[in-house]
């Protein structure tokens, strides 16, 4: 299953500064609030989680929230990509692969479960 997001970082640039670090609540957990940077590592977990859910095919729903998917880094500062265990006892996948990439004002997520 594969899943692929592309935001606008200006479109989270606009929202972080409208209503602060509380519009990252609404998305990340604390330890992946830790992960932002800057409004590009914001977009890019953005899209990583929306590009997540896309690749389960039910986006953002009931059936998977945001908090039901959770980002982390390895010890090079990749991605790593978890969901809670009742995503993987439901969709029935094992293992998850996620890439994100900033460039021209724009992130883009790509994930892939199998």
């Amino acid at each position: 299953m594969i899943g692929i997001d592309i935001v606008s970082i200006s479109r989270i640039a606009r929202i972080r500064a409208r209503r602060g670090d509380a519009f990252l609540q609404k998305f990340l957990s604390d330890d992946e609030v830790l992960l932002v940077k800057n409004d590009a590592s914001a977009a890019g977990l953005w899209a990583a989680k929306e590009a997540a859910s896309k690749a389960l095919g039910v986006g953002i729903s009931a059936e998977c929230g945001f908090f039901d998917i959770k980002i982390s880094k390895d010890s090079r500062g990749a991605p790593i990509l978890k969901f809670s265990p009742e995503i993987y006892a439901k969709f029935g996948f094992k293992k998850a692969a996620l890439s994100i990439s900033h460039d021209g004002g724009f992130a883009v997520a790509a994930v892939i479960l199998s």
